[in-house]
């Protein structure tokens, strides 16, 4: 943990924003939300929260988890940060897209495809899915997979982000490579195996619900987050008051104000209780 001291709750008569990681954080690693979390987002909703998922999922991986989570309206950051929705039950898909950061793939594929020739490349189509060089493992990609034929048309069109995947790789060699490759036109985020995200310069979670907190007139100090991976420490240094899950690598931890339990142990309670306050759910 960094040394930052804990604040006091936050007032109840004020609104909070709060960013939840899904995979590792909220969602079990076999794919499952427990009835205990879903139970406690809906009470931390009621209590002045405005509580957004923030993800590195695309836009139609986080509608299941919404749906399963009973928030059907409010906001939610996709795609590490680069896509931003708003629920709305009336629109087609069930959302509406409130920000879109793109970016050119060509110059970070063309350099990590000259250091991996042989791994899986994927491009996001938003609302879709990917244009893949080759299909993913079943379950690693959501959405429709469109094989090209070139791997010149991956790189044709602005991407919100991209999917590197390299199997039988060391995730320490892994990140070793893209610092030596210098991916500076790009933000990047090294996943728990042999797995690597892109997306725009600058974007990440903490600049999506940065703008958020600007447009819904939240104070700086009353942002909560707590995220497990290496995509989430950006949002974790940025909120004013953040949580590590107990399975984050240590860097992670460092980067927030307390660590919390594992996901198995349903350690995002930790947080969510704090948001709920009894009185306010008494008069509802």
């Amino acid at each position: 943990m960094n040394d930052r001291e804990m604040r006091p709750p936050l007032s109840p008569d004020l609104w909070r924003l709060v960013g939840l990681d899904i995979d590792g954080t909220l969602m079990h690693w076999g794919g499952e939300i427990s009835p205990a979390v879903v139970d406690a987002v809906e009470r931390a909703r009621m209590c002045r929260n405005h509580v957004v998922l923030a993800t590195g999922r695309n836009v139609l991986g986080m509608l299941p988890v919404a749906q399963q989570l009973g928030i059907r309206r409010g906001f939610a950051v996709c795609s590490n940060g680069a896509v931003t929705v708003r629920l709305n039950p009336g629109s087609p898909g069930g959302y509406d897209i409130v920000e879109k950061v793109t970016f050119n793939p060509r110059a970070a594929l063309e350099l990590v495809r000259e250091e991996l020739p042989d791994a899986f490349y994927a491009v996001e189509d938003l609302g879709v899915g990917f244009l893949v060089n080759r299909e993913f493992p079943d379950g690693e990609l959501i959405g429709r997979q469109r094989v090209v034929s070139d791997f010149d048309e991956l790189c044709h069109d602005e991407a919100t982000r991209v999917v590197i995947r390299a199997p039988g790789v060391d995730v320490s060699h892994f990140d070793g490579l893209v610092h030596r490759i210098g991916l500076s036109d790009v933000t990047y985020a090294v996943g728990w195996s042999a797995w690597l995200d892109l997306t725009p310069p600058g974007v990440s979670k903490a600049s999506a619900l940065e703008a958020l907190r600007r447009q819904l007139g939240v104070y700086p100090d009353h942002t909560v987050a707590a995220g497990d991976g290496n995509n989430d420490i950006d949002m974790l240094q940025w909120a004013g008051t953040s949580a590590a899950m107990g399975t984050a690598p240590e860097h992670v931890k460092e980067a927030a104000d307390e660590v919390v339990g594992s996901v198995e142990e349903d350690g995002i309670l930790t947080v969510l209780d704090r948001l709920i306050d009894p009185d306010r759910l008494a008069v509802l």
